[in-house]
C-alpha cells in the first residue's frame, strides 16, 4: 500500500498524462469542418477515377 506522499505523486502524475492525451483535435469547428470537408473532396475525386478505370476496363476488355 502507497504511503505518504507517494500516493499524492501517483495521482499528479496520472492526472498529467490524461491531461496531456486528452487534446487530440487542436482544430476548432469551422477549421474542422473545412478539413473534413477537404478530404471528403480528395476521396471523391480518388472515387471517380476507379469508377472510371473500371468502366473503362469493362466496356474496353469485352469484344
Amino acid at each position: 500500500m502507497t504511503r505518504g506522499n507517494q500516493r499524492e505523486k501517483a495521482r499528479e502524475k496520472n492526472m498529467a498524462k490524461l491531461a496531456g492525451s486528452k487534446s487530440k483535435n487542436a482544430l476548432s469547428g469551422t477549421e474542422f469542418a473545412r478539413a473534413k470537408e477537404d478530404t471528403a473532396a480528395i476521396m471523391r475525386a480518388k472515387q471517380a477515377a476507379a469508377d472510371a478505370k473500371k468502366a473503362g476496363e469493362s466496356s474496353g476488355g469485352k469484344k
